[in-house]
């Protein structure tokens, strides 16, 4: 899942980034509101942490912009503001979550799954699919009750599909939600993760969950 973060106080920022991408995200990361509008129009992502108080655009203009033009990503603001007007405020303008400053690491995390879960209608943390199980919050994944060891990049791209179990997902739609601007760009990449989750979902003789299509892109099923 791919995360955009616009969060002016550097500190605060690459402390946030760090955390999300320990988890498994995709980050990117802007320090100013236009550097944070262009990344938001010009990416594909699952979630957009932005904060209101930003130079050069505030966070509310922000988001604003977007959903003037229908992009319905979902968004958690992070503020120092903490009255109720200031609260109406930022839901009112479109977001749909809302985090006063100072804040735990741990919850920031935690909202942001609980976003990716409402975009993907997804109520529980578990994905199940046949005999796969993936655990969204710890982080394992098990299949026919025994645990694969994944890396990071394998458990983004199985969660990715997982989240459009049944759905032919493109190689761009799975480049644009699992690599953030700062991955190395091969022709090929997105097929050797595959490759690789592959071997290992499939280990002892299981049957295969990744099915390609081919001209169109692969399927979970």
């Amino acid at each position: 899942m791919r995360v955009l973060l616009v969060e002016d106080y550097a500190p605060l920022r690459e402390s946030v980034a760090q955390a999300l991408e320990e988890a498994g995200f995709a980050v990117d990361a802007a320090g100013d509101g236009e550097v944070g509008l262009w990344y938001a129009q010009s990416g594909n992502y699952d979630a957009i942490v932005l904060d209101i108080v930003l130079p050069k655009l505030d966070g509310l203009s922000i988001l604003k912009r977007l959903r003037r033009s229908d992009n319905r990503t979902p968004v958690l603001l992070l503020t120092a503001k903490d009255t109720v007007a200031d609260r109406v405020a930022g839901l009112d303008s479109g977001a749909d979550d809302y985090l006063v400053k100072p804040f735990a690491l741990e919850e920031v995390l935690a909202r942001v799954r609980a976003l990716l879960r409402r975009r993907y209608d997804a109520r529980d943390p578990i994905i199940r699919v046949r005999d796969l199980e993936l655990n969204t919050i710890s982080r394992i994944v098990c299949r026919a009750g025994e645990r694969l060891d994944l890396t990071a990049r394998e458990f983004a791209l199985l969660e990715f599909l997982a989240h459009r179990v049944g759905e032919i997902v493109s190689r761009t739609e799975i480049w644009e939600h699992v690599y953030d601007f700062r991955s190395t760009v091969e022709s090929n990449v997105v097929d050797v993760y595959i490759g690789y989750l592959r071997k290992k979902l499939e280990r002892s003789g299981r049957p295969r969950l990744i099915h390609t299509r081919r001209g169109q892109g692969y399927v979970l099923e």
